[in-house]
């Protein structure tokens, strides 16, 4: 990875004031949505002479497109974007996510289920992340039926924060979401485990990222309680949306950001987020962060959900 001008602003992670991440999934090459979120927490990171580290969130292991994580990496350098220390793979942190679901375990939090996803769409109310698991499994298995899932009990669980760029969110997590699943049916841990544990363990103090994750969070905090993590601070971006309000990703043919020329590709997600665009050659990334650093202001993201990807260069 090549280092840029602003490699010396990094201090070490045991003296980090503010550490912010990128953690997209290896699902296929870097497209401009994904772009809005890497810009927007290099920036915050580097505004607040920060880290910036890159997780690879490989953690579905069905979904990883061979090569995307090299791509993504690659177009990263080649915008100029240069991160602090290793790059950081969720598909080598099992035993991290098994320890913290054994934690959880050990203070009754946890129970198996055995509803298919069928089942529960019978027989559950809408909430805002699909239907609302009703807790068939809370009391134990139903008869003759055999473990699917491993769940966190939510009685009750309300959860507040202010979010830098959304404002303020509640969400009652148990009327709204219900018992969700830390490890699935097939083995494999769940994302709001896993990202849970990541950002405690590699000391994570801002998360900007897509407001498409913006539900995900009250999940999230609730589990930093329960584990005694320290809760980041947030900042919701708006994800870009194609002209028929989809959101930008592999499934709806979004492009690969085309890096051969750099900055204007850059500025487009500058302006997207509401910062001034930089004036400099279309090569110069150098010149280009370095104002654009100068520049951020997260007072001036649009406070949307979602915003109409531009025309791009």
């Amino acid at each position: 990875m090549g280092v840029d001008w602003h490699s010396s602003m990094a201090s070490s992670s045991t003296t980090a004031a503010r550490r912010g991440r990128f953690a997209p999934s290896p699902t296929g090459p870097l497209h401009f949505g994904s772009l809005i979120a890497a810009v927007g927490s290099y920036l915050d990171a580097r505004a607040n002479r920060g880290e910036w580290l890159v997780r690879i969130d490989d953690l579905d292991r069905t979904r990883i497109v061979p090569g995307a994580a090299a791509g993504i990496l690659g177009t990263l350098e080649t915008l100029g974007m240069a991160w602090d220390g290793a790059v950081l793979y969720q598909s080598k942190r099992d035993e991290a996510y098994r320890a913290a679901l054994e934690k959880l375990k050990k203070r009754d939090l946890i129970y198996p289920c055995s509803c298919s996803r069928r089942e529960i769409a019978d027989s559950a109310v809408a909430g805002i992340d699909g239907p609302v698991y009703p807790g068939t499994c809370r009391k134990g298995l139903l008869s003759g039926r055999a473990a699917q899932a491993e769940r966190i009990l939510t009685l009750g669980a309300k959860i507040e924060f202010k979010d830098a760029v959304q404002g303020k969110i509640t969400h009652n997590i148990e009327r709204q979401i219900g018992d969700y699943v830390l490890k699935r049916a097939d083995g494999l841990y769940a994302y709001q485990l896993a990202v849970v544990v990541d950002d405690e363990a590699h000391d994570i103090t801002d998360i900007v990222r897509g407001a498409d994750l913006l539900d995900s969070t009250p999940r999230q905090i609730y589990l930093q309680q329960l584990l005694g993590y320290t809760m980041p601070r947030y900042a919701h971006l708006p994800v870009a949306v194609n002209v028929v309000g989809e959101k930008l990703s592999k499934q709806t043919m979004a492009a690969p950001v085309d890096a051969t020329t750099p900055v204007p590709i850059l500025n487009a997600a500058l302006t997207f987020l509401g910062q001034d665009h930089v004036d400099c050659a279309p090569q110069d990334t150098q010149s280009f962060w370095k104002q654009a650093v100068a520049g951020w202001r997260m007072d001036r993201v649009p406070r949307t959900r979602t915003s109409p990807a531009p025309a791009l260069p």
